[in-house]
């Protein structure tokens, strides 16, 4: 408990002591866009590495050779923790929007935070609205900012089990013309969903899997694009859990 109340208490110190920079990077940006993303993307890197360190997060990556630097791309992942974001943002090498549920808007300051970084905010009950977040994703990586979706929708609260990606959300990619790449997460609910309000010193693996280029894909394969990433990232999920599971 006394984990969760320090990162707690950073975060909300973080939250609090950044309103002078938020000012700054909104002045920077009225006059320099690309460096306010850059600067964004730094100053929000450091704040999720200290909210990894205090936590006692241990993260294995690989493949991250995979992901390619010349180009925006459509990130796709199993969802599992809050924790998923913050693990996978600190490795993007470029700005990155996360598409985010529109419920997020309540809260202020972390709101701020999150446009500054080209977050977008998904109403799920609105097919409508859901679209125009889908073209304004689309429009992002046209301009060669990274999109990150986790595609079953929710947080999926059952262990070793994937619940089925939205079609939609690969979009962003197809209209876009930029490649997917699948992102396998495996052990991101010990630091904190498997025993809350607890956080407790884990350790995760993110697998970055080879991209996929839409194009590139036969027409049923890409009539059922969801199941076919989902079968990447499921297939990576299960071999790494095996490969280190005296390390979990």
């Amino acid at each position: 408990m006394i984990r969760f109340l320090i990162v707690a208490l950073f975060v909300i110190l973080f939250l609090i002591l950044s309103i002078p920079l938020l000012i700054a990077e909104w002045i920077i940006g009225r006059f320099n866009p690309a460096l306010k993303d850059k600067s964004s993307l730094a100053i929000v890197n450091w704040a999720f590495r200290q909210v990894l360190r205090l936590a006692g997060t241990r993260v294995i990556v690989l493949g991250e050779e995979n992901v390619p630097k010349d180009t925006a791309v459509l990130y796709v992942g199993n969802h599992r923790s809050y924790f998923d974001i913050v693990m996978t943002y600190v490795r993007v090498p470029r700005p990155t929007g996360y598409i985010a549920k529109k419920e997020m808007l309540k809260w202020p300051l972390l709101t701020n935070w999150m446009r500054n970084l080209h977050c977008l905010f998904l109403d799920r009950d609105d097919i409508k609205q859901g679209l125009k977040t889908i073209l304004a994703g689309v429009e992002k990586v046209k301009n060669g900012i990274s999109i990150c979706i986790f595609p079953e929708g929710t947080r999926n609260k059952v262990p070793d089990t994937f619940l089925p990606f939205h079609e939609g959300s690969f979009k962003i990619a197809e209209k876009g013309n930029v490649p997917v790449v699948p992102m396998s997460i495996v052990n991101s609910a010990a630091i904190f969903e498997d025993h809350m309000p607890k956080i407790k010193p884990a350790t995760v693996i993110i697998e970055y899997c080879r991209p996929i280029y839409i194009n590139e894909l036969d027409k049923e394969t890409r009539k059922k694009l969801g199941s076919y990433v989902s079968g990447i990232i499921s297939e990576r999920y299960f071999i790494n859990k095996k490969a280190f599971s005296d390390q979990l």
